[in-house]
């Protein structure tokens, strides 16, 4: 298993929309809408680097997404 936090900057007056997105994404675990340098910090739970990689790759493809900065941890 591999956890991935990823925090996002998104276009301004669009977090509602961008938040219910990314929530109902597959392997999306948590998201917090935070205050700061980032707008929101996503919890990422997939069963391998690949599969954590193609949910980062979906979330920057909503349009809304400006910036997105992940890392990557590994249970042991």
């Amino acid at each position: 298993m591999v956890i991935g936090v990823t925090m996002i900057n998104v276009m301004p007056g669009s977090e509602k929309a961008t938040y219910v997105e990314i929530k109902k994404m597959k392997n999306v675990r948590d998201i917090y809408h935070v205050f700061g340098e980032f707008d929101f910090v996503v919890i990422i739970e997939a069963g391998s680097l690949s599969e954590l990689n193609k949910t980062v790759d979906e979330i920057r493809s909503i349009e809304s997404v400006i910036k997105t900065q992940t890392v990557v941890g590994a249970e042991i």
